[in-house]
């Protein structure tokens, strides 16, 4: 038995033998005493390696020849290897003579499935006046660690990029350079923001004096950040910038658009997605770090560099996404997939929705005429009109259209619609709270991409990253397909949509919910829905759909 499972029992032991002893008094019989058969040396260093495994630096520091020196040592090691689990043990102990003797620990730690660090270190023990106690030298517990610290830290590869359905750069690794304004530096604030505002006026033109002066009005003494640069603007600014009293600069690698003209509420998800990709080519490393040299890896590796990734937005289309939204004054979104491989092409939102929240892709809203084509299926398929088909009947056709169906995709959270009370936690922005018919933009795109299809598409982001869907259903009746296909060309040539029929191969249904308006339809491999709320005008969704067709037209820029 080792002597740390010894230590462990020992408890039990004396109290068995106690009890052995009162009795063998009580009988008359000779008495003993149990003794610890280890020396005071090695219970000294059994102390010492148990507080080091429960990670108490005070108690380990204690048992040391210089408590008030090694405390702050094993503070910042434990602190620096937070995130890892420790088993230091006792592999050898030597006692010289009756004061003096030396040890050698093992320690394993781990930080994760193949993450491990294993090191020997050697010690030595003297018996002082307060009895015995541990030579302090850092170098006890990590190796080469006098006059440093050590920290676990993660190692990336250079960073990935994202590129666009078409190849084009979409997203990469900047420096953003935040320019900060400190009131405890700033004589005279009015005169600092005066002249950041000029020195900022060519490249932001919004941030004027009176705005960033309100901003530390209303947090008085508080830092604010006035603007976010990026590097080929700020380098041409740099040497006015930081010569403004109170001026501060803090640069922050960020994952942006390489495009600044395209911005959609899908980077947020690509970062997501961008994110999960580093962490999972991520290594990692245990470094000493060296007033003069720097940091020193002693253990860990490299991570491999993650590869790039390809998103399934097309930045010709998104950009005319972007034309089409800004047309409206009221909350407006606009979603397009594409039919043959579920690939979110684009989504946008005016400034009005962009308050709102995430509108476009989780936004839920009264589906009115919406789920005619549903409705009308449901009736087909099941041989009645459509006016009797009941909620059941409708989710069932509803969710063969892609409609309400469990999707998973990494990185990217959506909703597509909600048919009766059933489902909870879903953002609703509008509508009456009775309703039992729900869809967001992105489930109207997907419903006229699953008509466009013939079966429903599962929606991806990064392309080879499909969804992965929930028992997903069977596609409906070539027939019944058909039929929905000719309502969509007739609302187009003939119908509410007439509008729009100069835009050759378009099918889609306008229709309506209370003040808002909807346009969803199709045109080659591209299908899309548009959302207009409180719409001052019945055509607004049809005029904002056909400024949309206009610039998708045009050739990529």
């Amino acid at each position: 038995m080792g002597f740390r499972e010894w230590q462990r029992r020992r408890g039990v032991r004396t109290v068995v033998l106690g009890t052995a002893v009162a009795v063998a008094v009580a009988l008359g019989l000779n008495t003993f005493v149990f003794n610890d058969p280890r020396s005071d040396a090695e219970i000294l260093v059994d102390d010492f390696v148990e507080a080091l495994n429960d990670r108490e630096p005070g108690d380990a520091a204690e048992l040391t020849s210089y408590p008030n020196a090694a405390e702050p040592v094993l503070a910042q090691m434990f602190d620096g290897l937070s995130d890892g689990s420790v088993d230091y043990d006792v592999t050898q102990l030597v006692e010289l003579n009756a004061d003096s003797g030396y040890f050698t620990l093992t320690a394993d730690w781990n930080f994760g499935e193949n993450k491990d660090w294993h090191y020997q270190v050697d010690g030595s023990v003297r018996k002082l006046a307060v009895g015995w106690r541990v030579s302090w030298s850092p170098d006890v517990v990590v190796p080469d660690l006098a006059g440093r610290t050590v920290h676990h830290v993660r190692t990336d590869a250079a960073p990935p990029m994202i590129f666009d359905g078409t190849g084009k750069p979409l997203m990469e690794e900047q420096t953003i350079n935040a320019i900060v304004l400190n009131p405890a530096f700033m004589p005279d604030s009015v005169a600092s923001t005066t002249r950041l505002a000029e020195i900022l006026a060519p490249v932001a033109p919004v941030i004027t004096s009176e705005l960033m002066q309100q901003r530390l009005a209303a947090d008085p003494g508080a830092r604010i950040t006035a603007v976010k640069l990026r590097d080929q603007d700020y380098q041409f600014l740099e040497d006015d910038i930081v010569a403004v009293p109170g001026v501060e600069v803090i640069k922050t690698p960020t994952l942006v658009s390489s495009d600044r003209r395209v911005s959609t509420p899908l980077l947020d998800s690509l970062r997501s997605a961008w994110q999960l990709e580093r962490d999972r080519t991520a290594g990692w490393a245990v470094t000493l770090e060296d007033p003069e040299q720097g940091p020193i890896q002693v253990a860990g590796f490299q991570g491999p560099p993650p590869p790039d990734l390809t998103a399934t937005v097309d930045s010709h289309v998104q950009l005319a996404a972007k034309e089409a939204v800004v047309t409206v004054g009221t909350p407006a979104a606009l979603v397009a997939i594409q039919p043959s491989t579920g690939g979110i092409l684009a989504a946008d939102v005016n400034n009005q929705a962009m308050e709102l929240g995430p509108v476009a892709t989780r936004g839920l809203y009264s589906a009115g005429s919406v789920f005619d084509p549903v409705r009308l299926a449901a009736g087909l398929d099941r041989g009645v009109a459509p006016d009797s088909v009941n909620t059941e009947d409708l989710a069932e056709t509803a969710g063969r259209l892609g409609l309400g169906v469990e999707y998973s995709v990494p990185g990217f959270e959506f909703e597509t619609a909600q048919i009766g009370h059933g489902r909870s936690g879903v953002v609703q922005f509008t509508g009456d709270g009775d309703d039992e018919l729900l869809v967001s933009p992105l489930g109207a795109a997907l419903l006229a991409a699953s008509i466009a299809r013939g079966e429903a598409p599962a929606p991806m982001l990064v392309q080879g990253q499909p969804a992965s869907v929930t028992d997903a259903p069977e596609p409906l009746p070539s027939q019944v397909t058909d039929a929905l296909r000719g309502l969509m060309i007739d609302n187009v040539q003939n119908g509410p949509a007439s509008f729009l029929k100069g835009h050759p191969g378009l099918a889609g249904i306008a229709a309506s919910a209370g003040d808002d308006r909807w346009f969803f339809g199709y045109t080659g491999d591209v299908a899309f829905a548009v959302f207009v709320a409180d719409a001052d005008g019945g055509d607004r969704a049809v005029k904002m759909a056909d400024r949309f067709l206009t610039e998708l037209a045009k050739p990529p820029a």
